[in-house]
């Protein structure tokens, strides 16, 4: 590969590295292993960038390949893939009115995202990230209304895990 085209994927990959580091922490449950898969999906990344035509923006392009790579490791290893426990995370404040609600809020949303299947683990995760359909959808090779269909159903399954 020429000079330009590499030095324009690692300008890329660097903005935008926030990406795979989100995709590592939801399909990883520890430092090597998030390490790991954000090396793989660097190397998917890199092998597919010279085909990256711009029909999308670069951004959906990355959480596509990311989510595609995080989702067939998992599928290769024929065994689920270790999610990080939330509660594992220690938030360290001194603050003496340190109200924890959201903290609690999130390791709730956690951990009843890691009890979804890879499909709409990855649905949850860029719905979070304000995506709209047509996004998700795109990311996700799937159409816009099966994703609205998806989500919705997804949405009454965690009321579900979090109301029982």
């Amino acid at each position: 590969m020429n000079k330009e085209l590499e030095h324009r994927f690692v300008e890329q990959l660097q903005k935008h590295q926030n990406i795979v580091h989100k995709v590592c922490r939801l399909y990883t449950n520890n430092a090597d292993a998030h390490n790991d898969l954000f090396q793989e999906i660097t190397i998917q990344l890199w092998r597919a960038y010279p085909k990256f035509r711009g029909d999308s923006k670069f951004s959906t392009w990355m959480y596509r390949v990311g989510l595609n790579t995080a989702i067939t490791l998992y599928r290769k290893s024929k065994r689920r893939i270790n999610t990080q426990e939330f509660n594992t995370v220690e938030f360290k404040i001194k603050a003496e009115e340190y109200d924890d609600t959201e903290e609690q809020q999130l390791k709730l949303l956690y951990k009843a995202v890691h009890q979804l299947n890879d499909i709409e683990k990855a649905l949850v995760f860029l719905y979070l990230e304000d995506k709209d359909y047509r996004e998700i959808s795109q990311t996700l090779g799937i159409t816009e209304v099966n994703a609205r269909v998806k989500m919705n159903r997804v949405k009454k399954k965690l009321k579900t895990i979090l109301n029982p």
